[in-house]
């Protein structure tokens, strides 16, 4: 780790840096003009960016952005403003004056988080995969230098006297100091081992503080009362004695005494940093504080949380501390509220995404409230964020178990390595089981086991049960691919990577045996299904192993860690250590330059979209395309009240 207090945050510069902590220096969704008069918007979902007049409530601007827009801010005092579009590995400028796109700038891949020094001149960008951030010359329109940063990188904010840059990790929920000038890493706040999933950090105006709103991930607990948890971690910046802690963390789910909130999702100071919101995606809620300087109290609740609208995933406070405004993402509009937390104007802001069905699906998915879960602490997006894995092995009932990213569901039925479930509308009895607790989605009796390997929810068919299940199918389905960065480009390879895919196809490696087809898996919807013995079923807590449903290859080397219960670390680490007498595929004759060259011919997957219908494509699913095309300006849609 590098030396520990290698940067200085000196009450000076905070203090002359007073007052100005507002537009740009903490990655949102949102962002407001540093007059106050205009909001910059993300639509996640409808792959749209927004500008709204804030003194009229009203949209003045939508353009469309492309695939998955995720981070706004204003260059300077505008009408510049800049926005990360995920998917398509791009920085837009966008000119809310000429209400157009000016310019379109490639960056590294899967860009999230965005914020600009007060001047305008730099604006720097966290990148999830691989972990970089990049620093963009804003009046050269040019990546100016990338630097590498950790594992996950989403979350960034400036310090006060903007020499500083934090960063946390998605999977973790590390901080990580950056010195602007190097561009090296010169500190870390570590976390608790089971911190998960933060996607925000947002620094004290006039303190040396720093707030992250993050879950933990308790994978010992089976559980709706006693799995994830959410949280917010306080992180001192100055320096301190030797053996004093840096980093606190408050449970949020007793914050309110017995109403519970899940999955925090980010937290805005008010420009004096008087005062702290947080808010709550899994339960609708938000919650407004005073920040208490004591370095161990950290913040006393002013009231209780409030209930906002659908999901919520930004919050941003005015200039002047008067207004607090929060983006109900699956009301698709920005509610209005006084420093209080009174409802003063709803703001739509974008065309609702895909089709209701999708989105009834995405609202179940994402909650904790019933009908999903009676405890509120747990919802599916808990350990499937966006689709993706959270990270973590879990010490299921079956045994350990890593979360699966989502992406290409629809195709690679059945589901759970064990393959215990043949449709997405199974886990209506995860819904109304012990993890979640809900009171579930269909009024129609679960056939229950008859044994612990007995999986009646093979035999009990649940598709067309209720609009519900199969609205929750349908989005859970819809998660498609994105290229892998390690390709050569569209439908190529490395010269490396190329050598691999002939040992790949080989007879002799035989690992497109099981992981074949355009999915790269032998997984079928129809029993019995293809589960195989690749000697990894060997753990004394395993429960219904040896044999395993052939997961896809696509998209694994966003993947942390592998096979079924996380054991190897890397992908070489699949073929060689965890390969013992070449159970699964023949790798122990391959050199280690040829297991480098397969181990890049796995990262490259996908190097080509795979067809979006196979024999093995279920039914209940919409085909996502990315959303692009032509600027729109739109004004009519969206009207305050």
């Amino acid at each position: 780790m590098m030396a520990r207090f290698s940067f200085v945050f000196t009450l000076a510069a905070v203090l002359a840096a007073a007052g100005f902590a507002t537009a740009g220096s903490s990655n949102s969704l949102l962002d407001v003009s540093p007059d106050g008069g205009k909001l910059l918007v993300a639509n996640t979902d409808s792959g749209t960016v927004t500008v709204v007049d804030l003194k009229t409530r009203k949209v003045t601007l939508e353009l469309a952005a492309g695939d998955h827009p995720e981070g706004t801010t204003w260059v300077g005092t505008g009408p510049v403003g800049l926005v990360t579009v995920y998917g398509d590995d791009k920085l837009l400028f966008v000119d809310a004056d000429q209400k157009k796109i000016v310019h379109t700038l490639k960056v590294d891949d899967e860009p999230y988080g965005v914020v600009t020094t007060r001047d305008g001149a730099f604006a720097y960008v966290s990148h999830d995969y691989p972990g970089t951030v990049s620093e963009i010359d804003v009046a050269a329109r040019a990546v100016k230098r990338t630097f590498k940063v950790g594992a996950g990188c989403r979350g960034i904010a400036l310090s006060t006297d903007e020499k500083t840059l934090y960063v946390t990790e998605f999977f973790t929920a590390r901080l990580i100091a950056v010195d602007r000038a190097s561009g090296k890493v010169v500190d870390k706040w570590e976390p608790h081992s089971a911190d998960n999933l933060a996607r925000h950090v947002v620094v004290h105006p006039t303190r040396p503080k720093a707030y992250l709103s993050h879950i933990r991930s308790r994978v010992n607990a089976f559980d709706a009362r006693g799995s994830i948890f959410p949280q917010l971690s306080f992180c001192d910046l100055a320096p301190k004695p030797a053996g004093e802690k840096r980093r606190r963390s408050l449970a949020m789910d007793t914050y309110n005494n017995v109403y519970v909130v899940t999955n925090p999702w980010e937290a805005a100071l008010s420009p004096d940093g008087t005062k702290i919101y947080t808010i709550y995606a899994g339960t609708d809620d938000m919650n407004v504080s005073r920040t208490i300087d004591d370095d161990y109290q950290e913040v006393e609740r002013i009231g209780r949380a409030v209930t906002v609208g659908k999901h919520p995933r930004a919050v941003r406070v005015s200039p002047d501390g008067k207004e607090v405004y929060v983006y109900n993402t699956l009301d698709y509009s920005v509610s209005v509220l006084n420093a209080d937390l009174k409802k003063l104007a709803s703001v739509p802001v974008c065309t609702p995404a895909h089709t209701p069905e999708w989105r009834r699906g995405k609202e179940l998915f994402e909650t904790a409230k019933q009908p999903m879960g009676s405890a509120r602490w747990i919802a599916c997006s808990s350990c499937h964020p966006d689709g993706l894995t959270d990270g973590r092995v879990w010490e299921n009932p079956e045994g350990h178990r890593k979360t699966p990213n989502l992406f290409g569901l629809a195709h690679t039925h059945p589901l759970h390595w064990s393959a215990d479930r043949d449709e997405v509308q199974d886990f209506e009895y995860t819904v109304r089981g012990k993890l979640m607790q809900g009171a579930g989605l269909a009024r129609h009796p679960l056939k229950p086991r008859k044994t612990f390997t007995e999986f009646s929810e093979l035999d009990q068919k649940t598709a067309n049960l209720s609009p519900d299940l199969d609205a929750l199918a349908v989005y859970t389905n819809s998660y498609g691919f994105r290229l892998s960065p390690h390709a050569a480009g569209p439908g190529k390879l490395t010269a490396e990577a190329e050598r691999g895919k002939k040992l790949f196809f080989a007879a002799e490696t035989k690992c497109a045996t099981c992981h074949s087809g355009p999915y790269f898996t032998d997984g079928k919807r129809e029993r019995p299904f293809n589960l195989h013995d690749v000697g990894t079923g060997d753990a004394p807590t395993e429960k219904l192993g040896p044999k395993y449903d052939t997961p896809t290859l696509l998209g694994v080397y966003r993947v942390n860690t592998y096979l079924h219960d996380g054991r190897a670390k890397t992908l070489a680490e699949v073929l060689t250590t965890y390969n013992k007498g070449d159970k699964h595929g023949k790798t122990s004759h391959l050199t280690p330059t040829e297991t480098d060259d397969l181990v890049a011919f796995l990262k490259s997957l996908p190097y080509e979209q795979p067809p979006d219908e196979t024999p093995n494509t279920v039914e209940h699913r919409i085909k996502m395309k990315p959303v692009t095309g032509p600027a729109v300006v739109t004004g009519a849609a969206a009207s305050g009240g």
